[in-house]
């Protein structure tokens, strides 16, 4: 960015110094420009909004202070002109200095100024009239005879051009003021009160904005005064319990969430986003950027359009340049410089500058598909780009199916990704708001893929863009690859006019699903056993597709939370443990045989036993697991290898067989379609139900329950005790990227003898049966580790002795 398009106060340099030549009724100004010049121009334009008349006057190459002037002598020929930096902070009487020079009848006048210490500045020394007597540039301490410098400020009558070659690198106080002297032409002096800060160094930048908000400079500021020091623009959102300690300054369409703490010195610029918990002391953040939660920035600079992710810490000195991503929980030391456009990955300690590195995204797909921030990662542009990428990997004239919850965000991306499909030969099937499980069974119908857009679960700031195979599984890991080739390399395909795709809104889509469900899952038994059960559809999609469901089960439904409520498309944990309560006690009061809680899209379920007691997720794995293999005695179970050992256990006692999966929703949905499984689970609440779909279903695996608990008229919590309990303890620690690779082998090292499982990380098994798995996280730079032991106690003696070596093998 060109040094006077800085905002200082969240507006330029050089707009702050033609609103003080617009206030002493200097309106007519020529720009010399020369790097990033369109730039420049394209921000001022001819002048008109700031009431003036704007002219420019390039140098295609490098002609010096003097110099450049001298390229635009045409415009300046006619009358005495004043030349000025666009690029020092300064609110001097214009009008005086030009009195001064016109009183004095000079050729030239300088602007000077008295500063403590002249070293970095050119020294003018003048008479008792104001005359200069002589120049001295950059002098020692030795030669500092006078503390009055030159500000590059001046008052030139045209003959001084005589004094100029044109087209020739020339500057004022090395070339052309000593000639005037020496001809003793009238060349003088002002020493001008007020501001004037030449901001060419990181410190003088920040000193800048300190002194407009201390007031101590006088320009004009955007917005209102709210409180002594603290200015806010137009349009800025500040939540009440943010902490506003001035002097500071929030730019237009700002928002500031409660829990934020800015203190003195801190300066926001236009649209910035600053979410709970953040810490910003003497930061200087410019337009567009995001800051997340419990970051920490003090005494820095940031550029526009830069993501700083949660937890990220920016120390004093810093400047991170425009357009950066700094990870979540790194640590950028003082007086680093990150260059623009550069990544800094999550965890991360970076104490030097970063100028040609830079560890870019290497994959697009999460554990949740293509996950981030709405409109900070995930923004219209990239939902465009990924679709177009999508369809490039398909054949021309192929359908996707597309999908979404019921937030906001994901409507309004759905639409730009159905643009961005049809334009790419496509023919596209929108089924709207419906469940995922809807979606991924309607895609697997005749389409060549699917896509679904969905608030991530507990992250309601944030998008997730699942891709789905023809099957309506996710996308497997060889075709993330491809699509991420595809996306990388920008190589799109675009259709003909003839090949634009068409758009189309499939009919009765719920009561297709519903009938398809039951006529595949076994629900005999149901009617004859007269259950009573509690629903909740968590206000999500889940409740749209239940009544096709419930009315034709055969069982008595109490159903709540089942309208939409699109200002809550996801929910934390709390919020999910006191719905769990709630349903408790409504089925313990109304005497049912359990509850069930959808998640949001209705591809998870939680359960509530007839006491009111909640499963937790991995027990509820096993009860299912339990009954199933109980009816069933034999086939086999799909289970990720994070699972606990008592699944086995479980098992092979009503004679079926565990079959290990990765924990990627792809191997587990692969193992789940082969023949012979009859079971698959993840252990967070999905389920699924082989002989109707190879997916996560929420619905599905409550039809099957059903039909289960009526069939052996065992309720839940009759079928929990006799499960033995399991001591399963999970884990993370933060590892960079560059050190999972030393981490896996120091596992495997120090693992010895002992037996090692690689179906996915590395699972360590102790001789008495305990077990540890090591694994890396596949998008963040985690490293995951769970333990299995006994009792608590030693699944945390284990926990730690395998913590250490990841941790230790990670620095």
């Amino acid at each position: 960015m060109p040094k006077p398009l800085l905002p200082v106060a969240n507006r330029p340099i050089m707009e702050h110094v033609l609103r003080l030549l617009r206030r002493h009724g200097l309106n007519d100004t020529v720009v010399t420009v020369q790097f990033l010049a369109s730039l420049v121009k394209n921000y001022f334009g001819d002048g008109e909004e700031l009431g003036m008349h704007l002219t420019y006057a390039n140098e295609e190459t490098p002609l010096g202070t003097a110099g450049s002037v001298k390229n635009a002598e045409d415009a300046l020929r006619d009358d005495s002109f004043l030349v000025i930096s666009g690029d020092a902070l300064t609110d001097f009487d214009l009008s005086d200095l030009i009195a001064f020079h016109r009183e004095k009848g000079a050729l030239v006048t300088v602007c000077l100024t008295r500063v403590p210490n002249p070293l970095e500045f050119g020294i003018t020394i003048t008479d008792d009239e104001g005359k200069v007597e002589r120049f001295l540039e950059k002098p020692t301490w030795g030669q500092v005879f006078s503390d009055t410098v030159n500000t590059g400020i001046y008052v030139m009558e045209p003959e001084v051009f005589d004094y100029v070659a044109a087209g020739e690198s020339v500057d004022w106080s090395s070339d052309v003021f000593p000639q005037l002297l020496k001809e003793g032409k009238p060349v003088f002096g002002y020493v001008a009160e007020g501001y004037w800060e030449d901001v060419g160094t990181h410190e003088s930048y920040l000193k800048a904005q300190a002194d407009v908000l201390e007031g101590k400079v006088q320009v004009e500021l955007d917005g209102f005064e709210i409180s002594p020091g603290v200015w806010v623009a137009e349009g800025a959102e500040v939540d009440p319990e943010a902490v506003l300690r001035g002097p500071l300054y929030i730019g237009d369409y700002a928002k500031v969430e409660a829990g934020v703490e800015l203190r003195e010195h801190t300066v926001l610029g236009s649209n910035v986003v600053v979410k709970r918990g953040a810490f910003l002391h003497k930061a200087v953040v410019h337009d567009n950027v995001y800051v997340g939660p419990q970051s920490n920035l003090r005494g820095c600079v940031v550029g526009k359009n830069t993501d700083v992710m949660r937890a990220a810490r920016i120390d004093e000195g810093a400047v991170i340049g425009d357009e950066c991503l700094i990870g979540e929980e790194s640590i950028i030391a003082g007086n680093v410089r990150v260059y623009p456009f550069k990544t800094i990955e999550a965890g991360a300690f970076v104490n030097t500058s970063v100028i040609w590195e830079s560890r870019g995204q290497e994959h697009l797909f999460g554990v949740r598909g293509v996950s981030g921030i709405l409109n900070v990662e995930i923004t219209p542009e990239l939902a465009v780009r990924l679709a177009g990428a999508y369809a490039t990997t398909l054949k021309k004239g192929a359908t996707v199916t597309i999908a979404r919850d019921h937030s906001r965000g994901a409507r309004a991306l759905k639409r730009a990704m159905i643009s961005a499909l049809q334009t790419s030969a496509i023919d596209v099937r929108d089924l709207e708001n419906v469940p995922m499980p809807v979606a991924r069974q309607a895609t697997a119908r005749g389409s060549a893929g699917g896509i679904f857009l969905r608030t991530t679960p507990g992250v309601p700031d944030s998008l997730d863009i699942l891709f789905f195979d023809e099957r309506g599984a996710d996308l497997s890991q060889a075709g993330q690859r491809k699509l991420d080739r595809v996306y990388s390399r920008q190589e799109f395909r675009r259709a003909f006019p003839g090949e634009i795709g068409d758009l189309l809104h499939p009919a009765s889509v719920f009561d297709s699903y519903a009938t398809n469900l039951l006529r595949a899952v076994d629900t005999s038994g149901v009617r004859e056993a007269g259950l009573k059960v509690v629903v909740d559809a968590a206000h999500g999609s889940a409740g749209l597709v239940l009544p096709s469901i419930l009315g034709r089960l055969g069982v008595e439904t109490l159903t709540v939370a089942g309208g939409l409520d699109e200002a809550r498309p996801t929910e934390g944990a709390e919020e999910r443990r006191a719905a769990l309560a709630r349903l408790g006690e409504l089925v313990a009061s109304s005497q049912a045989a359990f509850g069930v809680r959808f998640d949001p899209v209705g591809e998870r379920v939680s359960f509530v036993d007839e006491l009111g007691r909640v499963i937790q997720d991995d027990r509820a794995l096993l009860v299912l697991l339990d009954l199933v293999a109980a009816e069933r005695r034999s086939g086999q179970v799909a289970l990720p290898v994070t699972t606990t050992r008592i699944a086995e256990q479980v098992a092979a006692y009503h004679g079926t067989q565990v079959i290990w999966t990765t924990t990627s929703p792809d191997d587990l949905a692969k193992a789940a379609a082969a023949d012979g499984t009859v079971f698959g689970g993840d252990g967070r609440g999905g389920f699924v139900v082989p002989e109707f779909s190879g997916v996560l279903d929420g619905a599905a695996a409550f039809v099957r329950l059903v039909g289960l608990v009526a069939r052996t008229q065992l309720t839940l919590s009759q079928i929990d005790a006799r499960i033995p309990q399991a001591h399963i303890q999970k884990r993370d620690i933060a590892t960079p990227w560059a050190a999972k690779g030393m981490v896996m082998r120091s596992v495997v090292e120090a693992a010895g003898n002992r037996k090692l499982d690689t179906t996915d990380g590395v699972r360590v098994v102790e001789p008495d049966g305990r077990w540890t798995l090591v694994l890396p996280d596949p998008a963040e730079a985690v490293t995951h580790l769970w333990a299995e032991g006994p009792d608590d106690e030693a699944t945390e003696r284990l926990l730690d002795e395998w913590a250490a070596v990841v941790d230790g093998a990670g620095k």
